[in-house]
């Protein structure tokens, strides 16, 4: 059964609560032990020191609960793709990762032949489990979600840069990959207002809900600085989704922004 704060993700075979975790924003090693205990998506990379020990940790206690994404920072090529995952397996000490992913493609990765295979033999061996990207070009994301070796698309979408609507939204039905959404706060700009707003301004926990009140989006990711901003961004999500006015109203701040 879904409803707003979970959903069923059949790729990954569970129900999710839809809110993502990273730890990229300086959250310290406590506030991310307490991100733990409520979600379980989770974007990480081993430079995220102060959540490489709570994952290990949560990880080792309860395995199946959690869907951990990681990738090599820079993936042009097939052994850096390989290294990335096998260290991550190693770090976590776990078996299989649950994503492996190339980012932002294009830009810090390419998407060859070698590399896709390199993914997909990743895959065979039972390494990982899924398949991913994120991805910036939207047009190009709307093809890989089409026909690709991928399980899941990572993409900016937010009030601001609502074009996945008309570019990717409408190619996810003929496969259905996973759709991550990041950036939802399109890097802090719509938490301020713009020159020359007199209307309300959205609360970081409101972005959030914009994304998940699309059908399409499966799990937005909130990065938090402290305890305090997770502990609002989770309460956020017992508000479920936008109401008509509040979509009308956050999607005009999002033009004012966008500019």
């Amino acid at each position: 059964m879904n409803d707003f704060t979970h959903r069923e993700i059949e790729r990954f075979g569970r129900r999710l609560f839809r809110l993502g975790f990273s730890g990229s924003f300086g959250i310290d090693e406590t506030g991310c032990r307490e991100a733990l205990e409520h979600v379980q998506y989770v974007f990480w990379v081993p430079r995220m020191k102060a959540l490489t020990r709570p994952l290990r940790d949560a990880l080792a206690a309860d395995r199946d609960r959690y869907i951990v994404s990681t990738g090599p920072l820079l993936g042009y090529f097939p052994g850096a793709v390989r290294r990335a995952a096998e260290e991550a397996l190693r770090i976590l000490d776990i078996d299989r990762l649950d994503v492996l992913q190339l980012y932002w493609l294009g830009k810090m990765s390419a998407f060859t032949k070698a590399v896709q295979e390199e993914m997909v033999k990743l895959r065979e061996e039972g390494k990982v489990r899924t398949l991913g990207v994120s991805v910036h070009n939207r047009p190009r994301a709307g093809k890989l979600a089409e026909d690709s070796i991928l399980d899941l698309l990572m993409i900016r979408y937010n009030a601001a840069h609502p074009g996945a609507e008309q570019d990717i939204f409408p190619h996810l039905a003929r496969r259905r990959p996973v759709v991550v959404a990041y950036t939802a706060t399109a890097w802090r700009k719509l938490l301020r207002p713009p020159r020359g707003w007199k209307g309300k301004n959205p609360t970081a926990g409101d972005c959030y809900r914009f994304c998940l009140s699309s059908p399409h989006v499966d799990v937005v990711l909130t990065g938090p600085r402290t305890t305090g901003e997770l502990r609002e961004n989770l309460a956020a999500m017992e508000k479920g989704p936008l109401s008509p006015q509040e979509m009308e109203e956050i999607r005009a701040f999002g033009r004012a922004v966008h500019g």
